[in-house]
Protein backbone atom coordinates (compact mmCIF):
# COMPACT_ATOMS: atom_id res chain seq x y z
CA UNK A 1 0.00 0.00 0.00
CA UNK A 2 1.16 3.53 -0.78
CA UNK A 3 -0.18 6.97 0.03
CA UNK A 4 -0.71 9.26 -2.97
CA UNK A 5 -1.33 13.00 -2.62
CA UNK A 6 -3.73 14.36 -5.24
CA UNK A 7 -5.07 17.82 -6.09
CA UNK A 8 -8.72 17.72 -7.15
CA UNK A 9 -10.67 20.59 -8.71
CA UNK A 10 -14.21 20.67 -7.29
CA UNK A 11 -16.64 23.58 -7.68
CA UNK A 12 -13.85 25.72 -9.20
CA UNK A 13 -11.58 25.27 -6.17
CA UNK A 14 -8.54 23.04 -5.70
CA UNK A 15 -8.50 20.58 -2.82
CA UNK A 16 -5.56 18.48 -1.69
CA UNK A 17 -6.37 14.98 -0.51
CA UNK A 18 -4.54 11.72 -0.01
CA UNK A 19 -5.54 8.25 -1.17
CA UNK A 20 -4.13 4.97 0.09
CA UNK A 21 -3.98 2.38 -2.70
CA UNK A 22 -2.09 -0.68 -3.84
CA UNK A 23 1.24 0.11 -5.48
CA UNK A 24 0.12 -1.03 -8.96
CA UNK A 25 -3.14 0.99 -9.05
CA UNK A 26 -3.51 2.99 -12.27
CA UNK A 27 -3.80 6.78 -12.30
CA UNK A 28 -7.46 6.82 -13.48
CA UNK A 29 -8.57 4.84 -10.44
CA UNK A 30 -6.49 6.98 -8.06
CA UNK A 31 -8.00 10.15 -9.53
CA UNK A 32 -11.54 8.73 -9.31
CA UNK A 33 -11.06 7.73 -5.66
CA UNK A 34 -9.71 11.19 -4.80
CA UNK A 35 -12.64 12.92 -6.53
CA UNK A 36 -15.15 10.70 -4.70
CA UNK A 37 -13.44 11.46 -1.40
CA UNK A 38 -13.66 15.24 -1.93
CA UNK A 39 -17.31 15.00 -3.02
CA UNK A 40 -18.18 12.99 0.10
CA UNK A 41 -16.65 15.69 2.29
CA UNK A 42 -18.82 18.39 0.69
CA UNK A 43 -22.08 16.41 0.49
CA UNK A 44 -22.70 16.39 4.22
Amino acid sequence: MIEVFVTVNFKDRNYHTNVIVEKDTNWKKIKRLAEEQVKKQWNV
